[in-house]
């Protein structure tokens, strides 16, 4: 691979090619390696611009984890409009695309991943999840503040039920993406008892 080829914005290209290797491939494909034959560089490149990969990866996660919050300010918006139901189940359709569902293990099972992303989001929990909660639990308390949702209503478990039970019903990748009715049946069974007609 010839050194002294430009690339413009090597970052953002860095970043797109481990995003099509990661949906390719999985996490376990994701290496220094296949991010730079991705991205047409040499692997030389990648260290130019991060101190090493896991520096790399928890600057992607934090690139990517940034991208879903245009799609919880759209679920925030939402409140008081159309159904709570169906506002949620189109909120997790989105949050739980392709990219935020690849990252999720990338980041359980690299340690050093996950130490970076502590130090730089302190208290964040873990990113993209993280993002995908917040959403939801402040969509659910507007949602309350707005009589739509009933009072007495356990926010935080219903937040931890929807974002759990979406993780799981997105996770495998292999036959795709559940369908509307699928997210939509378990949006409706979390929200039975506290959504007001």
């Amino acid at each position: 691979m010839p050194t002294g080829v430009h690339l413009r914005d090597a970052r953002q290209q860095l970043f797109d090619a481990a995003e099509r290797v990661l949906l390719r491939d999985g996490a376990g494909g994701l290496t220094s390696r296949a991010v730079t034959d991705e991205a047409g560089c040499a692997k030389g490149v990648l260290h130019r611009h991060f101190a090493d990969f896991d520096a790399f990866l928890a600057e992607l996660v934090l690139d990517r984890a940034a991208e879903l919050d245009a799609r919880a300010r759209a679920l925030g918006e939402s409140a008081g409009t159309g159904t709570v139901a169906g506002n949620l189940t189109d909120a997790l359709t989105g949050l739980f695309g392709p990219v935020p569902v690849a990252i999720i293990p990338l980041i359980t099972f690299r340690d050093e991943l996950r130490a970076r992303l502590r130090e730089a989001t302190p208290g964040g929990g873990i990113a993209v999840l993280a993002q995908i909660t917040a959403a939801v639990s402040g969509y659910l308390t507007e949602e309350r503040a707005l009589g739509r949702v009933s009072a007495g209503a356990d926010i935080d478990s219903l937040t931890l039920s929807l974002v759990g039970g979406g993780h799981l019903l997105f996770a495998d990748r292999d036959p795709g993406p559940p369908d509307a009715a699928a997210v939509g049946k378990l949006v409706t069974t979390v929200l039975a008892d506290v959504v007001r007609p």
